[in-house]
């Protein structure tokens, strides 16, 4: 009798003993996912906060583009042609002038050199002379994925048109011809061109994997205002 009051007492705790140890675990994984559900959270509110900040800041860089062609367009409205030169393309307030691309609902100014601080508030020229001198104009600008400045340029075909328009308000139409990409250290786009055409040469970033896109398209024709 003794001997099955001892098997049975040692079966007791032995079951005490491993509800304890069960109890434990259990603490400890509730404890591990309510580390995993605050890390998580954690992580989901820096991404929120890093992707509100990040279009919050795109929209700043539209509104002072906005701004700049509004005033752009502005000070040629008001100014007198008389003291306007024929050939005054790059002087107007550092802007070389406006580029718009109708497929795909671009319009831009162009400032008429490129810095870093300049190309992140619109697309920058930085090679080339004026529109009515033959030759390569390069116009570069940031790709920000289908937002803002060049993200869609890879989705124009040949024949699309894009506009230049100069300082003195005169036309020059585009017609694409080439669309293609280069490594960073490629020169080619910039250097190698026709010296008897008129080349219009658009470059930005193929976000996927470094390269640069680069648009070639050839001046057609122009319409004095």
């Amino acid at each position: 009798m003794f001997l099955t009051f001892f098997v049975q007492t040692k079966f007791i705790m032995n079951q005490i003993l491993c509800t304890k140890l069960e109890t434990k675990k259990v603490k400890e994984k509730k404890n591990w996912f309510k580390f995993q559900f605050a890390f998580s959270l954690f992580i989901l509110i820096v991404l929120i906060f890093s992707g509100t900040f990040y279009f919050y800041q795109l929209e700043r860089k539209e509104e002072f583009s906005n701004s700049l062609i509004a005033n752009y367009n502005i000070y040629r409205l008001y100014s007198k042609p008389e003291n306007i030169a024929e050939n005054q393309n790059e002087n107007n307030n550092g802007l070389f002038g406006i580029i718009e691309i109708p497929k795909i609902k671009l319009y831009y100014p162009v400032f008429s050199h490129l810095t870093e601080e300049l190309l992140k508030i619109s697309p920058c020229k930085f090679y080339g002379d004026t529109p009515n001198v033959n030759g390569n104009i390069c116009i570069a600008g940031h790709n920000y994925d289908n937002s803002l400045f060049f993200s869609k340029i890879s989705s124009l075909s040949s024949h699309d048109e894009i506009f230049i328009f100069d300082n003195n308000s005169n036309q020059y139409i585009y017609e694409v011809y080439n669309i293609y990409e280069v490594s960073p250290s490629d020169l080619s786009p910039v250097l190698n061109y026709n010296q008897n055409e008129k080349i219009l040469t658009l470059v930005t970033c193929n976000n996927m994997n470094s390269n640069r896109i680069i648009l070639k398209a050839k001046q057609k024709s122009f319409l004095k205002k």
